[in-house]
């Protein structure tokens, strides 16, 4: 959920329009959870969940799989917290380990990588939606410090580090 609102805020820094809002299922740690960001050039009117993405990002490796994709438009993208290519007909795939990235810098919560903010760096270079200084500015806005410094640095190794799948 804090990926999806750093987005959103991102791209309204950039001038779009822009939502961000969470579905819950059972209400528990490390229940699934899935979150939806809207961004236009035009006013968004519509409150809905999304049906039929243009973009799905996963941020749990072990979610990446048809059931998890159902509703993304034909050619459209696939962002996933990944270490290895997959071969997903019908989309575009990009990944990028965020979860070794978020190891490597210490960004833990109850001992477990958190890999949202490299997600966001993926986020930016798979889709070009948010430019990756934007990105920065809103983590360095979020957390400042030690905290904000590893955040930032995680965001920029996955834009870095970014792969898209050519199975």
């Amino acid at each position: 959920m804090v990926a999806s609102e750093l987005l959103a805020t991102a791209a309204f820094m950039e001038g779009k329009w822009s939502q961000a809002f969470p579905h819950f299922g059972a209400e528990r740690r490390g229940a699934p959870v899935k979150a939806f960001t809207r961004i236009s050039e035009e006013p968004i009117r519509l409150r809905s969940q999304i049906y039929s993405p243009d973009i799905i990002v996963i941020v749990d490796p072990s979610a990446l799989s048809i059931d998890t994709v159902r509703g993304l438009k034909r050619g459209g993208l696939i962002i996933a917290n990944s270490s290895s290519p997959h071969k997903l007909k019908d989309w575009r795939l990009a990944y990028v380990d965020a979860t070794g990235i978020a190891s490597e810098l210490g960004l833990k919560l109850a001992g477990l990588p958190i890999p949202n903010t490299a997600m966001l760096g993926a986020i930016s270079k798979a889709s070009g939606i948010v430019d990756i200084k934007t990105i920065v500015r809103v983590i360095r806005s979020r957390w400042h410090g030690e905290a904000g410094e590893k955040n930032v640095k995680a965001a920029l190794n996955a834009y870095d580090r970014l792969r898209f799948s050519d199975l």
